[in-house]
């Protein structure tokens, strides 16, 4: 049997029409940029989250590094985040001016270690990006009061976690700014690239509207040197569409991986899980699960016709692109173990049953011969 590590099929199927007429409606008003799609998902986007400002922008790299100029941080400061987590959490902070402060993630839940955070501080620590992994939310209770304690701006990194929970809290409300990426296979994607900024800050959320449209609100008048990164209103479009399906879909993602756990307890290793499930709504982005023989298991899994992947085979600290940082091999080991141990495992809404049995066969057998 052939599993797709993930298919966007069945989720696409199941709204062809919509998307067929949300494309009609921007193609029909020719109004292709910053037009009224745009305006009513940020809307939309912010009656989602509970939160009354929504900026919507190129990508989730730019929802990142457009937040940190928004907050005037950037050369001669410092931004502390994760080493795992993808890349560009950290080029966001580079691109800013800025300078990346890394620190390992915690050895259960795969999240930032907030231990690790404090103690990275210094009197030029201006913010802290925390990544939400795999779908889980980081331990934001303890990120809220270190930076708060320390007069820090607390950003949070949510573009693997659309819709997730700690009780009625959803992801990227917790700091002064979330930042998310709709990128196609993200829990909530559009058929293109796509980002944006969540935030009760007015004066921020304005010069970020500012930022990402060549410093301007009105044309021809520029009032800050800013950039483009911009929203279509066809991605728009696409992602209203998709919105009114977020929680439906994210549940069927916890049902899966609500299999996957009751089949493999005992078999294998499976980390970034909330600590008080009974309190937190885990987004299932990815579903992640840890074993020693990891390229053999592989190997096992692709012979069995199931795609699997690896987040993330290389630390960020262990990138070519950041060995000017200075950081050693084996300096960040849960984060070092996590990259030689992880393996992704297909997980989609809409997947059919019998994959989800064959994947958890498939890996049983692979991780006990």
């Amino acid at each position: 049997m052939k599993v797709l590590f993930y298919d966007l099929l069945p989720q696409h199927n199941l709204i062809d029409a919509e998307i067929s007429a949300a494309i009609d409606r921007v193609r029909n008003r020719s109004f292709y940029i910053l037009g009224p799609e745009v305006e009513a998902f940020e809307a939309e986007y912010s009656g989602f989250h509970g939160v009354p400002h929504t900026i919507s922008v190129g990508n989730g790299f730019d929802a990142l590094a457009l937040t940190l100029r928004g907050l005037g941080i950037g050369p001669g400061d410092e931004v502390i985040t994760t080493t795992h987590t993808f890349i560009a959490t950290v080029g966001a902070i580079s691109a800013s001016g800025a300078t990346p402060i890394l620190v390992d993630c915690q050895r259960d839940t795969l999240s930032i270690d907030p231990v690790a955070v404090e103690a990275a501080i210094t009197p030029r620590t201006k913010a802290v990006i925390a990544v939400h992994l795999y779908g889980r939310i980081a331990e934001m209770e303890s990120l809220v009061r270190i930076t708060e304690r320390h007069h820090l701006a607390l950003i949070e990194d949510a573009a693997q976690a659309h819709g997730a929970r700690i009780g009625k809290q959803l992801a990227g409300t917790f700091g002064v700014a979330g930042c998310f990426s709709f990128y196609p296979t993200k829990n909530l994607g559009a058929l293109g690239d796509g980002g944006a900024i969540i935030t009760r800050d007015a004066a921020l959320a304005h010069r970020l509207r500012l930022l990402r449209n060549y410093g301007s609100t009105a044309k021809y008048q520029h009032e800050i040197v800013g950039f483009n990164s911009r929203l279509d209103d066809i991605q728009a479009a696409i992602l209203r569409a998709k919105l009114t399906r977020l929680d439906e879909w994210n549940d069927q993602r916890r049902s899966i991986a609500a299999r996957y756990l009751e089949r493999l307890q005992g078999q294998v290793d499976v980390p970034a899980l909330p600590r008080d499930c009974s309190a937190v709504d885990h987004a299932y982005h990815l579903f992640v699960v840890a074993c020693e023989c990891r390229d053999e298991v592989r190997a096992k899994m692709d012979r069995a016709g199931i795609q699997t992947a690896i987040h993330y085979p290389i630390p960020v600290h262990r990138q070519k692109a950041y060995e000017s940082l200075g950081y050693q091999q084996g300096e960040f080991p849960n984060a070092e173990a996590a990259a030689r141990r992880l393996i992704s495992l297909p997980l989609f809404p809409g997947m059919p049953k019998e994959q989800i049995e064959w994947v958890i066969t498939s890996l049983i057998d692979a991780v006990n011969c």
